[in-house]
């Protein structure tokens, strides 16, 4: 089989049958994620396949697998799709693995995992992640409960569900387990293989990040460049607009300009004295240019605005200077999110973030991922440096005052760089100590830059997608898709059927 025009054609048997929505916003972006989550759907485009949700399946798991007095368990969300199972005992099995969102049952009709689970005949699995979507492992989201939210947590509920699964399917031992993973579940795929290696046979680690950063001010660097792939100009406009609106912060009728243009939720002259306000007022306006970057023409439902569109009103000098096409910028995504205004108080979103209840909106998703931030990864997308493009008004300190504000005081600077460090020290890093798993990035990813992109390892082979965004890889194929992301599908074919005709990993 192999990918044309985005469509996986089988040879000699004609066209496959292809199963042809979140918007993007400055004020749902934070911390490189979208309120729903890093990938949300398969598609942005509605299909006939949307209509064959497979049901929620439960799976009994244990609250805390580090400690064996502990025999507290929770029911756990799973979905399965056995339409393509051969179900003999050399038939495959694919794992997708739920991340910091709801896990979406859509992924079990489309993507392009489902694809390659057509031509091998296998069986799809997904598990939701714990304390994320319907997954309630505690009662709320308790600073205490959060304790049992880990990486580490998360690989044990694999490898439990794993086990359960080849019982409950009555599976041969020789059939083979491959899991699929999108940003931070890309790194839970690649480490998967690696921590349980009798388990898991290979992965396809998707835009993972591997390198776990307390201060991740390359981030923003990527969304620069990506800007500047479309035009170079685009950058020095945007720099422009940033610097302007630290020149109207200065004045009491700049600040009521401000208010105006960026439809601000509250006077900013009531906060220019509370330099956390401001702080999060600037990471709202470079979330907006971050979010548009991070899903740029992709075929996720996020990929709404593309870097096309921003920077053509970032350059359009009709408009008025570059802060007035800034403010139109925000007004797209203001527009997208269906926001009215642009609330930037530190407070408030403090406040958001310490309520508990599953019934909250920080109870989506936001809650969670900052506490595991907070107490493993760092991956703060920063701006410290007052001459750089989006200003120096969010550098790391503000995202660990969020931590110590939220959760403890207790998670200071030294606390971060300590559980960072043993997060890289468990996992290897950027020099993973494993086999059978193929990393892929984007270069417009900017979350690429703490990734596997390239490597002497002939063990640790990489697809390095020029032009894509995160995950493009693993959305419903169309026919629109770039020649470079067909080829890179190709590619992760070839690396599938190697590994489940007994090949070990092999450079791609």
């Amino acid at each position: 089989m192999y990918f044309i025009g985005g469509v996986l054609r089988p040879l000699g048997l004609g066209l496959l049958l292809l199963a042809l929505t979140a918007p993007i916003s400055g004020i749902g972006f934070r911390r490189g994620r979208l309120s729903k989550g890093f990938l949300g759907e398969p598609s942005k485009i509605p299909t006939l396949q949307r209509s064959l949700e497979s049901e929620d399946l439960w799976f009994e798991q244990k609250l805390d697998h580090f400690k064996t007095s502990d025999t507290r368990t929770w029911q756990q969300r799973y979905f399965v799709n056995a339409d393509y199972y051969r179900n003999d005992s050399s038939a495959p099995v694919f794992l997708m693995i739920g991340g910091e969102g709801e896990a979406s049952a859509k992924w079990m009709r489309e993507g392009a995992w489902v694809h390659y689970a057509e031509h091998f005949g296998a069986l799809c699995l997904q598990l939701e992640h714990r304390f994320y979507g319907k997954s309630h492992p505690t009662e709320d989201l308790s600073t205490e409960n959060l304790y049992y939210l880990s990486s580490e947590q998360a690989l044990e509920d694999l490898a439990s569900f794993v086990t359960a699964m080849k019982v409950q399917f009555n599976m041969a031992d020789g059939q083979k387990w491959i899991a699929f993973g999108g940003s931070y579940p890309g790194s839970l795929a690649a480490w998967a293989r690696e921590k349980f290696p009798q388990l898991i046979y290979g992965s396809i680690s998707s835009s993972g990040p591997l390198l776990a950063m307390v201060d991740f001010k390359e981030y923003f660097e990527v969304v620069k460049n990506s800007l500047a792939s479309y035009k170079p100009e685009c950058v020095k406009a945007v720099t422009r607009s940033f610097a302007q609106v630290e020149i109207l912060l200065k004045h009491m009728i700049g600040q009521r300009s401000l208010d105006e243009k960026f439809k601000t939720c509250t006077p900013i002259k009531d906060s220019i004295e509370n330099a956390l306000d401001i702080a999060n007022f600037f990471e709202n306006l470079a979330g907006n240019f971050a979010g548009v970057v991070q899903y740029n023409k992709d075929n996720s439902p996020h990929a709404t605005i593309t870097i096309d569109e921003i920077c053509d009103v970032m350059l359009n000098t009709t408009a008025g200077a570059p802060v007035n096409r800034l403010s139109l910028v925000n007004d797209m995504l203001l527009n997208e999110s269906n926001t009215t205004c642009l609330d930037y108080k530190y407070e408030k979103m403090v406040a958001d973030m310490k309520n508990v209840s599953w019934d909250s909106e920080s109870a989506k998703g936001m809650r969670q991922w900052t506490y595991q931030t907070c107490h493993e990864f760092g991956f703060y997308q920063t701006s410290a440096n007052p001459a750089d493009t989006f200003g120096g008004r969010f550098g790391v300190d503000f995202f660990i005052r969020q931590c110590m504000d939220v959760f403890s005081k207790n998670m200071d600077a030294k606390f971060l760089d300590l559980v960072v460090s043993g997060t890289n020290e468990n996992y290897g890093a950027l020099k993973p100590n494993t086999t059978n798993v193929l990393y892929v990035h984007g270069s417009i990813d900017p979350w690429h830059a703490l990734g596997l992109v390239k490597t002497s390892n002939r063990a640790l082979p990489t697809i390095y997608i020029e032009g894509t965004a995160h995950c493009a890889n693993m959305y419903e194929p169309v026919k629109t898709d770039p020649p470079q992301l067909v080829i890179a599908r190709n590619k992760i074919l070839k690396f599938l059927a190697k590994l489940l005709e007994g090949y070990t990993s092999t450079p791609i």
